[in-house]
């Protein structure tokens, strides 16, 4: 290797060290049933009891002005984790194969929030979910989310589990993701109530509404379009653009509509993973 090449290889290296070149954003997993969790019994009568997750929202979320529902995790790290943890032992003794399919899907979603509420109190203080690193790799390569952290009928489940392996293939509900909280600010919001079957189709609603309507969600300056990260992460779940265009107007107010179709398009897409808390 001649001096010139050799020069160029350390300046890419140190280049590259830097973090000065841009990094491939990470792909988020794929959705892939795991057929263990496609039993229900449509026939089922018997509800879950959320009662005590629906509690523990009420007093520790807290709307901003600014849109952004925060929670209130330190507050919440004494007594309140306790019963927390109750109804995480609650949610894990539930013979979830044996109820119909709008009381698992009302499970799936709280079992996943509360889980991703208990992990940040467990690791206070932190900036971001993803400075706790519980390992196994995966999607975002540090992070809780492939850590197994419940047994529910003797599976031991994880949050990937939960999102992509049980949510998205069997519902193939693209409105699960405004439903679903990762405990960051660009996230959409954690409800402020618990999802029950009586009111799961008008709380995806509303959670489609607020993050569509927001700039963390949409935003359009001088004519170009930014969208959450979410809607690229999971583009197999919103199709491609013009599908996923339609799906946004669904929901948009009706001058947000206006300005989507005066707009020259999607520019890009923005996300921010600071943790949602609040004191």
């Amino acid at each position: 290797m001649n001096r010139k090449r050799r020069s160029f290889t350390a300046a890419l290296a140190l280049f590259l060290a830097a973090g000065l070149f841009p990094a491939v954003a990470p792909a988020a997993p794929k959705s892939e049933l795991w057929p263990r969790w496609e039993a229900h019994d449509p026939a089922a009568k018997q509800s879950i009891d959320h009662g005590a997750w629906d509690r523990f929202l009420g007093s520790f979320v807290v709307p901003g002005a600014d849109g952004i529902n925060r929670v209130a995790y330190a507050r919440a790290a004494g007594n309140a984790a306790g019963e927390l943890q109750g109804y995480l032992d609650a949610m894990a003794a539930q013979p979830i194969s044996r109820f119909g399919r709008a009381e698992q899907k009302a499970y799936w979603i709280n079992l996943y929030n509360a889980l991703t509420v208990k992990v940040v109190i467990d690791h206070l203080p932190v900036a971001s979910i993803r400075d706790i690193d519980l390992g196994g790799g995966g999607f975002f390569s540090s992070g809780p989310w492939d850590k197994k952290l419940i047994d529910v009928e003797g599976e031991p489940v994880s949050l990937n589990d939960i999102e992509h392996r049980i949510l998205r293939p069997i519902w193939r509900d693209p409105r699960l993701h405004y439903a679903l909280n990762c405990a960051s600010l660009g996230c959409p919001n954690l409800a402020t109530r618990a999802y029950v079957p009586e009111r799961l189709e008008e709380m995806l609603i509303q959670a489609a509404k607020a993050y569509i309507n927001h700039p963390r969600g949409v935003r359009i300056e001088k004519g170009d379009i930014t969208l959450s990260k979410i809607y690229d992460w999971y583009a197999e779940d919103f199709g491609d653009e013009p599908g996923l265009l339609d799906h946004i107007r669904q929901y948009a107010t009706s001058d947000l509509e206006t300005q989507m179709m005066l707009a020259k398009g999607i520019d890009g897409y923005n996300y921010d993973w600071g943790l949602n808390g609040v004191e």
